[in-house]
């Protein structure tokens, strides 16, 4: 879905005011207005909404409360949970903000206007908003439409997004902004050295397959590789039930990696832009991959599988070692990888791995300032053992269950070569209670922050 600004010239117009700040806006009003606020005991606490009316009982205009610092610091996208109190029309902020504030008021504003309305009817929001003067009103609707797809693939159940949909989703947003696609699928990825994509995905009726989208002509090269694993059983390693209840979600990555793809496009970005999605179901038949087997990667690299529900780094394997092939400036991986990480940070922070520190703290930076947060995560090289097993090169799930969002990362980074510029995040892609601007489920995490520090990440 596209989520745009309002238009309309004849907008109502809209005060944010602070609780520090009402006394002095309150003698600003008519006195009949005055009255009303008080009235209606309106204290400008953080989401609060008051409709304003002229003396005849037509619509005047609204004041929403952001309270204080202390308040604000424990969420974001404020303003966002009070859009829907306001009536039906076009809404102008008309009180003085900073840059940052109004930027982060107007992206909540059209996220909280999105609605998952595949299998069901939702009432959409009533109150839409003008762009705010000095905002980049087509940056901040590139960023929340691509927000909105990144939602809508999570939010679709497995049995509308297998991996031949989401190549279809892929092609479409291929041929939206004119960049090139590739995909290999089946047999075919034994032919192309893709040994465990295959054998990740062999065991389904949905057959495997990896998305090669290609876009731009200049800059710098940015690959993103993002995990598609459209549901996981967990394989003969199989999840109990309550384990097995979100795992429509598994393909988080591939639906972030899309969703970052549509706004770097869109933005017209001076780089070159590569999206790898390895695409499969980690499904349970005769054919389907075992513990104690070794399989083999494009790298040549042997693989001990010890759990079959430790699958998403198998496929992300091949894809990052094909992404390194070609060394680019910087691959970034995502995937909803690990639960260890959910433990560590819990589900609104995005832990983040990479060698770089300056671009660790350009990505920190912009995630503050954004509303975006991350948190760095090390590769801790002494635990390159826990990976390493007696009787092949790497270990896919090692036993004791110490430090699982760092041994995955680092069985990750053994695909990328030791000078290329490498990120990875391991994300959780759902939003468990609904807050605002992000109501509950799919959920964009990373992307964001990730788009504002391209100008630093590759000198743009």
């Amino acid at each position: 879905m596209s989520l745009q600004f309002s238009a309309d010239a004849n907008a109502f117009p809209l005060h944010i005011v602070e609780i520090k700040d009402l006394t002095g806006f309150l003698e600003t009003l008519p006195v009949a207005q005055k009255n009303w606020a008080v009235a209606s005991g309106f204290s400008a606490t953080l989401g609060s909404a008051l409709v304003l009316h002229h003396a005849d009982g037509t619509l005047a205009g609204g004041v929403i409360g952001y309270g204080d610092a202390k308040s604000r610091k424990r969420g974001r996208f404020h303003v966002a949970a009070a859009v829907e109190k306001l009536p039906q029309g076009s809404w102008q902020i008309v009180s003085d903000h900073s840059q940052e504030m109004l930027e982060e008021t107007a992206l909540g504003w059209l996220l909280a206007s999105y609605r998952f309305d595949r299998y069901k009817t939702q009432s959409s929001l009533k109150a839409r908003l003008v762009a705010p003067d000095g905002v980049d009103a087509a940056k901040i609707e590139a960023i929340a439409t691509g927000e909105a797809l990144t939602r809508d693939l999570i939010n679709t159940p497995s049995s509308d997004m297998g991996p031949a949909e989401l190549e279809a989703v892929a092609r479409d947003l291929a041929e939206q902004h004119d960049a090139a696609i590739e995909v290999i699928s089946g047999q075919d990825l034994l032919t192309e050295n893709l040994p465990m994509l295959h054998d990740v995905g062999r065991a389904s009726s949905r057959v495997p397959r990896l998305l090669d989208m290609t876009w731009g002509a200049e800059g710098p090269t940015l690959v993103l590789v993002g995990k598609g694993v459209c549901f996981d059983t967990g394989g003969l390693n199989l999840k109990p039930g309550g384990s097995m209840g979100l795992m429509k979600k598994d393909m988080g990555g591939s639906a972030a990696v899309l969703g970052l793809a549509h706004m770097i496009m869109a933005l017209d970005l001076k780089l070159r832009l590569r999206v790898l999605i390895p695409a499969v179901e980690n499904s349970v038949s005769s054919n389907s991959y075992r513990p104690q087997d070794v399989l083999t990667s494009r790298k040549g690299l042997t693989v001990e599988i010890n759990n079959t529900d430790a699958e998403g780094r198998l496929v992300l394997a091949d894809a990052l070692t094909l992404a390194d092939e070609r060394k680019p400036d910087l691959i970034i991986s995502m995937a909803t990888l690990t639960g260890a990480a959910r433990v560590a940070v819990g589900p609104d922070l995005v832990p983040f791995y990479t060698d770089d520190s300056a671009a660790a703290t350009s990505l920190f930076q912009s995630g503050e300032k954004i509303a975006d947060p991350l948190w760095r995560m090390p590769f801790h090289a002494p635990y390159e053992t826990m990976i390493e097993p007696a009787i092949a090169d790497l270990d896919n799930a090692p036993k004791g269950g110490f430090a699982g969002s760092i041994t995955a990362a680092l069985f990750l980074r053994r695909f990328v070569s030791e000078d290329q510029p490498y990120v990875h995040f391991d994300m959780y892609g759902w939003q468990p209670t609904s807050e605002p601007g992000r109501p509950k489920g799919g959920v964009g995490q990373g992307t964001r922050a990730i788009l504002d520090a391209l100008p630093d990440l590759l000198d743009l």
